[in-house]
C-alpha cells in the first residue's frame, strides 16, 4: 500500500551500536517539519548474511509504501556497506562523506575499525563516566551533601525544572560531576541559600522556568494541589531568581531548551568544556 510522499521510513544502519548515525540522523530529519519519518534503527549489522537481510527488509519496505526509503549509515566494512547498498533506497553514507576526505588532505589512510566512536568499557574516560553517572545519582535532589566538594557543577533551582536529567546527562555523555540541589520554599522565608551550598558557590548554576510550564510538569505529578498552582510555581520562581541575581549565580530558562542545550551552556558558563583544547 503506498503512503503518502511525506511520509517516510528512515533506517539507521551500523556495524555498531548505531547511535552516532541516529544522532546524526535527528538532526538532519528535524529541519524537515512537513515530513513524518518512521526510523527503524539496524545495529550490528557486520556480515554479509546481516546485510542481505537488510537489503531484503529495505526493498520490501519501498515496494509497500511506494517510494524510497533513507538510510543513515555507519559502515564501516566496505564489501557489507556496498551489499547494503544494492538496495532501493537513498543512501547518506556518514563515514564515506566525511573519512575520504579527511584521508586525502591528511595522506594517510584511516583504520577502518568498528566502534571507533564509543569509548571502550576498558578505557579510562569509560571509567570516568561510569564514576560521574554514579556521583549524580548519589547527589540527585539535594542527597548526600558531603560530596559536594568532589561535585564539578551543582545546578540549584525550584523542584520540577531540569536539575536532575541535565545532571544525568552531563554525567553520561562528558563524564561530568553533577550534583543538584533544590531551592525550597524555607530558603525563601530565609531570605539565603542553603548554608550547605555557600561553601562551593563558585560551582553554582542556576536552573529557572516560566511559572505556567512549571505548573504544567507539576501538575502530571500532584494534579491539583497547592504545589503545582500557577501560584505558588509563580512564588517560587520568582523568589528562587531573585536569590540567584543577589548572589551572582548564573541562571538560564530551561522552558523552551532540549537537554543538549542546556547542558552545554552550562559546561560554558562554568568551564567544564573538558574537550576543548583552544
Amino acid at each position: 500500500m503506498n503512503s503518502s510522499p511525506l511520509d517516510r521510513t528512515v533506517f539507521i544502519i551500523s556495524d555498531g551500536t548505531g547511535i552516532t548515525a541516529e544522532t546524526f540522523s535527528h538532526s538532519v530529519l528535524s529541519q524537515f517539519d512537513s515530513v513524518s519519518f518512521k526510523q527503524v534503527r539496524m545495529p550490528f549489522v557486520d556480515t554479509v548474511e546481516k546485510a542481505d537481510g537488510v537489503v531484503g527488509r529495505i526493498n520490501r519496505c519501498a515496494i509497500d509504501q511506494g517510494n524510497k526509503p533513507i538510510v543513515f549509515t555507519t559502515l564501516v566494512n566496505s564489501e557489507i556497506l556496498s551489499r547494503v547498498k544494492t538496495a532501493d533506497a537513498l543512501f547518506l553514507d556518514l563515514f564515506g562523506a566525511f573519512v575520504e576526505p579527511l584521508e586525502q588532505n591528511l595522506g594517510v589512510k584511516s583504520s577502518h575499525s568498528i566502534g571507533k566512536s564509543h569509548l571502550s568499557a576498558s578505557s579510562i574516560a569509560y571509567r570516568n563516566r561510569i564514576e560521574a553517572i554514579n556521583f549524580s545519582l548519589a547527589h540527585d535532589d539535594g542527597q548526600f551533601i558531603k560530596g559536594l566538594a568532589q561535585a564539578d557543577v551543582i545546578l540549584i533551582g525550584v523542584s520540577r525544572c531540569g536539575k536532575t536529567p541535565t545532571s544525568l546527562y552531563l554525567a553520561m555523555q562528558y563524564g561530568i560531576k553533577a550534583a543538584n540541589f533544590p531551592l525550597i520554599p524555607e530558603d525563601f522565608e530565609r531570605n539565603t541559600l542553603p548554608s550547605t551550598l555557600v561553601p562551593h558557590k563558585h560551582k553554582l548554576f542556576g536552573l529557572t522556568i516560566q511559572p505556567e510550564r512549571l505548573t504544567e510538569v507539576r501538575n502530571e505529578r500532584r494534579p491539583d494541589s497547592v504545589y503545582s498552582s500557577l501560584a505558588q510555581c509563580r512564588h517560587e520562581v520568582a523568589e528562587a531568581e531573585r536569590l540567584m541575581r543577589r548572589d551572582s549565580i548564573p541562571m538560564l530558562s530551561t522552558t523552551t531548551k532540549s537537554i543538549e542545550e542546556i547542558s552545554t551552556t552550562v559546561m560554558q558558563e562554568v568551564g567544564l568544556d573538558k574537550h576543548s583544547t583552544y
